[in-house]
């Protein structure tokens, strides 16, 4: 499936902040959590990061991006995340891409895309729907193949097999 690409320009500084979001899925995937990584970045320095968490919690809203944006809502006690980037290694689902929405974040750039749950453009676009009322800026496919092959090396090791989720690049 081809994808669209969205924003051009920033790649250094998108390369830089994906590289972190990539080291939390690594944390993940040492924790035996599917490896996903996310980084809220604002003015040039962290506000908060998150691996996703919902297999050690035993529930289904620990996603990457929530413990990021959880943890940045803790932080500076603000509901709504205005000039904020949100750096994630997997295109978000229709949970994660909803709470961005509502947060309020403006810009959203993430590494592979999921063309089974990823609501950036892959399976709908939650993020860029027209009938609500916040559209962060959206850049898809930032190291993809790097943020590709940390899910799939998890799955890999954990099926034993080559059967594979369909994350692509």
């Amino acid at each position: 499936m081809t994808h669209p690409s969205v924003a051009v320009g920033r790649a250094a500084e998108d390369e830089r902040w994906m590289r972190a979001a990539l080291e939390c899925a690594r944390a993940a995937k040492a924790r035996g959590e599917v490896p996903v990584g996310a980084v809220l970045v604002c003015d040039g320095e962290v506000v908060s990061e998150g691996a996703n968490a919902n297999i050690q919690a035993n529930d289904a809203t620990v996603h990457a991006e929530m413990v990021a944006l959880r943890g940045a809502h803790a932080r500076t006690g603000e509901r709504l995340l205005g000039g904020t980037t949100l750096y994630v290694t997997l295109e978000p689902c229709a949970m994660c891409a909803g709470a961005i929405v509502l947060a309020r974040v403006d810009r959203v750039v993430f590494g592979a895309w999921d063309d089974k749950a990823g609501m950036a453009g892959s399976v709908g676009d939650i993020l860029r729907h027209p009938r609500l009322n916040h559209h962060p800026e959206v850049q898809g496919g930032v190291l993809a193949a790097e943020c590709a092959d940390v899910l799939h090396g998890f799955f890999r090791d954990r099926r034993g097999s080559k059967e594979l989720p369909a994350i692509t690049d």
